[in-house]
């Protein structure tokens, strides 16, 4: 398969699961690019929302949030940044489907799949052991502890991925390929993929 025939990539995943190295491992061996932190730049710039805010409210969502902007919704003058921040972003996932490429998380395998577009949907998930281990490398944490800090990052993502979506973030059924990165390894997840991506349809 030429990279040009390539179908978008969509890489759903669990916080601390390696989504960003499986898409840089990916790009450099299909020679397309990948979009995470690139995605969040590009949506600042064409939405004017600011990148702190994009990457606290474009992916995640507590429950106090999402009450607050139901019942804040009743005044016509309110207008939830949640709601404008999943726009912009639905937006520069759509501009970005204009050629193969890969990209992580922003809800793009919903998003693309709602618009017809052919996609090749990931996810990758690993046990609390790895997702430790990969968080306290990253350092992202701050005073936290790791632990505490990944089940909150989940427990955001998954309600931010239901509010949108009315669907389970993981669920199987939404995926061509669900990976444990934490079993198989990094190279052993882009191994994977690139050999189901040959059959694919």
């Amino acid at each position: 398969m030429t990279a040009e025939n390539l179908p978008i990539i969509t890489i759903s995943r669990e916080y601390g699961a390696g989504g960003r190295s499986v898409a840089k491992g990916l790009s450099e061996k299909l020679g397309i690019p990948w979009y995470d932190q690139d995605f969040v730049t590009e949506t600042a710039r064409d939405s004017g929302y600011e990148i702190g805010t994009i990457e606290s409210e474009g992916e995640e969502l507590s429950q106090f949030d999402k009450i607050l902007d139901y019942i804040m919704k009743t005044n016509v003058s309110y207008n939830s940044s949640h709601d404008g921040i999943f726009e912009a972003q639905k937006k520069e996932v759509l501009k970005l489907s204009g050629s193969p490429c890969i990209i992580v998380g922003r809800l793009s395998n919903f998003i693309l799949r709602e618009n017809g577009i052919k996609t090749f949907d990931v996810f990758l998930h690993a046990d609390m052991e790895h997702k430790i281990k990969r968080i306290s490398e990253l350092k992202e944490n701050g005073k936290t502890e790791i632990k505490k800090f990944i089940e909150k990052r989940e427990a955001l993502r998954r309600n931010y991925y239901r509010h949108y979506t009315n669907k389970t973030l993981g669920d199987y059924r939404d995926y061509a390929l669900s990976i444990d990165t934490g079993k198989i390894g990094m190279e052993g997840t882009v191994t994977l993929i690139l050999e189901a991506l040959k059959s694919a349809d």
